[in-house]
């Protein structure tokens, strides 16, 4: 099996738009929160990673701010928002990249989503997305299953991607030898 990708532009209705926005606000949020105290713990002596964050975060945050569990947003965008900032600190430990920064509104507003462990189908023109529903795309989808998919805005527009497996094509060996040309020397006349 061979794992590829895709990422094509989503047709949203005003209302799946605004969906998409709340999304990525709530990724947003989650992902400033987490560094901000990340840097507090840091600072204060603690050696914190983004697994204790999250759990303090689902036990002790989501509960003062409504907002984040309202109808029809999927609550797996906190859990990707961790994950991306764990993986922002091992590039920045590991020397791949600058220390993580704050997300700014509007700039690469994105988010993850998974369903539960569930395969998600694709193909064709619409998806059904956990909790956001059916949303239409563009450009017709391969016909196959992903674990999760990334939402992402660029210019006012907004995009899906994923990563799928396709079956790599075996080929039968037609012969077993190999023949290897060395040139041929030749001497001119003249």
């Amino acid at each position: 099996m061979l794992l590829t990708s895709i990422k094509t532009k989503l047709k949203l209705t005003s209302t799946q738009k605004v969906l998409m926005s709340k999304h990525a606000g709530i990724s947003r949020f989650t992902y400033n929160w987490g560094l901000a105290t990340w840097q507090v713990l840091y600072k204060e002596g603690y050696k914190p990673n983004h697994l204790i964050l999250k759990k303090f975060f689902n036990n002790e945050v989501k509960t003062v701010f409504p907002w984040i569990k309202e109808k029809g947003i999927c609550q797996k965008i906190t859990e990707f928002a961790f994950e991306n900032l764990g993986k922002a600190f091992q590039n920045f430990f590991e020397k791949r990249a600058d220390y993580p920064k704050f997300k700014r509104k509007g700039r690469n507003s994105s988010f993850t989503i998974n369903a539960g462990g569930k395969p998600i189908n694709i193909g064709g023109n619409r998806i059904k997305l956990p909790t956001i529903g059916w949303v239409s795309t563009y450009e017709s989808l391969p016909h196959t299953t992903t674990t999760k998919v990334t939402i992402s805005q660029t210019a006012g527009d907004w995009y899906i991607s994923c990563s799928y497996e396709i079956e790599r094509e075996i080929t039968n060996k037609e012969y077993d030898y190999v023949g290897v040309d060395l040139g041929v020397k030749v001497r001119s006349v003249g």
